[in-house]
């Protein structure tokens, strides 16, 4: 019964390092692939709609 635990123990923790590393890497992907903004063209965009906000959205996550 012991090692029932300890398996499930090890799944949850392998489960959680590769979700860390699998978002770490969508996160560098998504820097990669963004496009580049010269200075001009943000201050164009900043002048056309304002500056951003710096107000933060909720998340919601759901895991199956």
């Amino acid at each position: 019964m012991g090692t029932v635990l300890d398996d499930k123990k090890l799944k949850a923790l392998v489960k959680e390092s590769v979700r860390e590393a699998v978002n770490a890497e969508f996160t560098k992907l998504g820097a990669f692939l963004s496009p580049y903004i010269s200075k001009e063209e943000q201050k164009d965009i900043e002048k056309r709609y304002g500056r951003p906000s710096r107000s933060t959205a909720t998340v919601y996550r759901f895991r199956a």
